[in-house]
């Protein structure tokens, strides 16, 4: 089956060019301030599940079974955020990242890149990022209310749920660790 590709018309061409139709009621000023936090935000989350994943990967100890299993399906909600964060900043008319140099030069949430480490400090470290990114889901969700876009202020309230669920979590996690490194270390 051959495909017969006609020449375009004229008028069509432009169209064909034009910028991404979206919502016209944001100013282009607005969208690019919206896009560029949601940008940071979705750098941030994908810098927190690459550490979750490698702290995951890289578990030990006592209570290995049950802080992998934990790590994992952190590591799959945070996953599960990416896509809806950059197709919210393509929706609004505004790129998204490209490339994983992007999401370095962009980050706030800090690399772990330590060849060994304890899972106590791996829980702290979690609990720490977690406790960041909740912090900065809040700030993009003031500017998207600020600006009136209530669609990406109503994905963020249910990310920042889950971001302070994962930082109780670990930060339980941490505690239970805390107390047993101190009962081994007064038997």
């Amino acid at each position: 089956m051959s495909t017969v590709t006609t020449p375009a018309t004229p008028r069509l061409v432009p169209k064909r060019n034009a910028p991404l139709a979206t919502q016209k009621r944001l100013s282009h000023a607005t969208m690019q301030a919206i896009t560029s936090t949601l940008n940071s935000t979705l750098a941030d989350v994908c810098a927190l599940y690459i550490e979750t994943k490698n702290f995951h990967w890289h578990m030990r100890g006592r209570h290995f079974s049950h802080y992998h299993q934990m790590l994992n399906e952190q590591a799959t909600q945070l996953f599960a955020i990416t896509a809806p964060l950059a197709e919210r900043c393509r929706q609004l008319g505004g790129p998204t990242l490209r490339c994983v140099a992007r999401i370095a030069r962009i980050q706030r949430v800090l690399d772990n890149d330590a060849q060994y480490v304890e899972p106590q400090d791996m829980l702290a470290d979690l609990r720490d990022d977690n406790h960041t990114l909740a912090a900065q889901l809040r700030q993009a969700h003031d500017l998207c209310r600020e600006y009136g876009d209530i669609a990406s202020a109503s994905l963020l309230e249910g990310w920042m749920d889950q971001t302070e669920q994962r930082t109780r979590f670990l930060s339980e996690a941490c505690r239970d660790a805390n107390r047993s490194s101190h009962t081994r270390a007064a038997a």
